[in-house]
C-alpha cells in the first residue's frame, strides 16, 4: 500500500464536499432564514386571497364592523353569490367570458399549431418570409388606433368576435410550438411519408399527439389571456349586455359603482353589502383559472422548456 491514498480511500469525514450544493453547506441559521422567507412569501399570497373569500361569505354586519375585510367569518352567508348569480349582469357576463374563452382558446390553438407546423417544415413555400413576418409582429406592435380601425372596418364593433380575432394568434406561442415541432425526429416523419402519409396526416396523427404537453401550456396561456382581457371589451364593446366578466369586475369593483337590484337580476329580502358583492365577483373571476391551473402545471417544464430551449 502506497503512502499516498486516493479520495475514495479517505474517511468520509475528511473527503472534500462538492461545491455548488447549498443544501450540504447551509447551516441552521441559513435554513431557518430560508424557512422564514418562504413562510412570509406564502402568507403574502394566501392571506389576501383568504380575506377575499371570507369577506364574500361573511354576514353583512361582520363586514361592516371589520371595516370591509374579514379574515375568518363567524358563519357562511351565500346571499351575495345568490344575488349576483340569479340572472343579472354577473351571470350574463360569466357566460360570455366562458364562451369567449372556450371558443377563443380552441381557435387560437388550431391556428397556432397549423402555422407553427408550416413554419417548422423547411420545404414550405414562403417559409422564411412568413417566419420573418411572425418575428416582426413579435417585436413591433401595430398600435391601438390601427387595430381599432381594422376591427371597425371588418364590422366587428359590438361583436364578441372582436374579443377573439384580434388576439387569436400570439407570435411568441407560435415560435414556442414551432421550435417543438422542429425537434421532432425526422426519421419518424420520413417513415410516415414512405408509408404514404400525407402532410395533413403526419400533422394530425403524429405531430399533434406528440405535442400535447406544449399545446396544453400554450392553451393555458391563451385561456388566461382571454379570461382576464378587458381592454378589448372596453374598446370594441359598447353594449353593456355583451360585457365579459372582467368588464363587470372593472365597473363594479375597480371603479366602485354600486350594483342595484336591476343589475343583480333579483330582489332579495336582505340585500348584501356592496363590499360583499365586490368580493364575490372577485372570487368568481379567480376561481376558474385556479381550478384549471393545477391540471396543466405538470406540463410546464416539458412543454415550454422543450419548445424554447432546444429550439
Amino acid at each position: 500500500m502506497t503512502a499516498s491514498t486516493t479520495a475514495q480511500d479517505r474517511p468520509a469525514s475528511t473527503r472534500p464536499r462538492p461545491r455548488g450544493r447549498l443544501s450540504d453547506t447551509a447551516g441552521p441559521l441559513e435554513k431557518a432564514f430560508k424557512a422564514v422567507v418562504l413562510t412570509v412569501a406564502c402568507a403574502l399570497v394566501i392571506i389576501p386571497f383568504l380575506g377575499i373569500v371570507s369577506t364574500s361569505v361573511a354576514p353583512a354586519d361582520q363586514v361592516t364592523n371589520a371595516g370591509g375585510f374579514v379574515l375568518l367569518p363567524r358563519e357562511v352567508d351565500l346571499t351575495a353569490y345568490r344575488s349576483i348569480l340569479s340572472g343579472g349582469v354577473v351571470s350574463r357576463a360569466l357566460l360570455i367570458s366562458i364562451l369567449v374563452t372556450g371558443v377563443g382558446t380552441a381557435l387560437s390553438l388550431v391556428l397556432t399549431a397549423m402555422l407553427a407546423w408550416a413554419l417548422s417544415r423547411r420545404g414550405t413555400v414562403g417559409n422564411r418570409a412568413m417566419l420573418l413576418l411572425v418575428l416582426v409582429s413579435l417585436l413591433f406592435s401595430p398600435g391601438m388606433i390601427p387595430t381599432y380601425l381594422v376591427v371597425r372596418q371588418f364590422g366587428l364593433i359590438d361583436s364578441l368576435w372582436a374579443l377573439i380575432i384580434p388576439t387569436a394568434v400570439s407570435a411568441f406561442n407560435v415560435i414556442v410550438v414551432r421550435a417543438f415541432f422542429a425537434n421532432l425526429p425526422e426519421e419518424l416523419i420520413d417513415a410516415a411519408r414512405i408509408d404514404g402519409a400525407t402532410e395533413w396526416q403526419i400533422f394530425r396523427r403524429i405531430a399533434l399527439p406528440l405535442s400535447r404537453a406544449v399545446l396544453a401550456v400554450v392553451g393555458l396561456f391563451y385561456g388566461v389571456g382571454y379570461w382576464n382581457a378587458f381592454f378589448n371589451a372596453l374598446l370594441y364593446i359598447n353594449d353593456a349586455a355583451k360585457w365579459p366578466l372582467q368588464m363587470v369586475l372593472r365597473t363594479y369593483v375597480v371603479n366602485g359603482t354600486e350594483m342595484g337590484a336591476s343589475e343583480m337580476g333579483t330582489v332579495v329580502e336582505h340585500a348584501p353589502q356592496q363590499t360583499t358583492i365586490q368580493m364575490a365577483i372577485l372570487v368568481i373571476s379567480i376561481v376558474p383559472i385556479v381550478i384549471v391551473y393545477p391540471f396543466l402545471q405538470r406540463h410546464f417544464a416539458k412543454g415550454v422548456l422543450t419548445g424554447a430551449v432546444k429550439g
